[in-house]
């Protein structure tokens, strides 16, 4: 077990690799499993069953990863505090599962489901594959927050509206600026607005540091929007 967990990852992580995609298949098999036992999911003691067991799997996700870095010597204040916007969308996710709170549900559906997706299809873990934890861990946690906000929708019933997009924005950007004044007071890089991550991202097609925040602010709420665009087809359509 030793070197499933060590810092060194051995084999790197290639992108759209057969170990990828069956990861992204699992997790879309998870969803599709929730829609077709969605009416069963319904049930009690069932529902409170499953929904208490995501929020331990997306809690006891990022206590690990806490575990291992703290294991391996590089935890530190500087970048391992969940402040990033995956490892707060996990705790906001798993906060959701248990209060069914639809406040959450309307950030955590936006800025948790895009975030997570978008880190899915491009995985920040160059130096890490599978079996290792850092790769299994990675992907449990992101999808984990997929998973727990399509529950809401499939089972719980939740929608978002339009009102719900700006919401989220507002929220997002609210957290933002309380990100960046904590990256200056602590000399940290959390949500990577302080600098520009070590390895490629689409951050390097965006311009330098300060100027590619903005095209982040669109990018952003142009993926709000594409999330909205199912409810919005929804209710359109749906129901002539």
């Amino acid at each position: 077990m030793e070197i499933y967990f060590q810092a060194d990852g051995g084999d790197s992580f290639i992108l759209f690799s057969k170990t990828h995609w069956m990861t992204l298949f699992v997790i879309v098999g998870i969803i599709v499993l929730i829609f077709l036992f969605r009416r069963v999911l319904r049930k009690q003691p069932i529902n409170n069953i499953v929904r208490i067991w995501l929020a331990a799997i997306l809690i006891i996700s990022e206590i690990s990863l806490h575990s291992w870095l703290w294991r391996i010597g590089e935890w530190t204040i500087q970048y391992s505090l969940p402040f990033h916007l995956s490892s707060i969308s996990i705790l906001l996710s798993a906060a959701l599962l248990l209060t069914k709170s639809y406040s959450l549900f309307e950030f955590t559906y936006f800025a948790g489901v895009g975030s997570a997706l978008q880190a899915m299809i491009t995985p920040d873990i160059s130096a890490y594959t599978f079996p290792h934890f850092r790769y299994v861990h990675f992907f449990i946690s992101h999808g984990g927050i997929v998973v727990a906000n399509l529950y809401m929708v499939l089972v719980e019933k939740y929608k978002p509206t339009a009102k719900s997009v700006w919401k989220a924005f507002l929220y997002l950007n609210v957290y933002t600026i309380f990100v960046f004044l904590l990256n200056y007071f602590i000399e940290g890089n959390y949500m990577y607005i302080s600098k520009k991550p070590v390895n490629p991202s689409i951050l390097d097609y965006l311009g330098p540091w300060p100027l590619y925040i903005l095209p982040l602010e669109v990018i952003a709420f142009i993926t709000f929007l594409i999330l909205y665009v199912p409810f919005w087809l929804f209710d359109r359509f749906g129901k002539r």
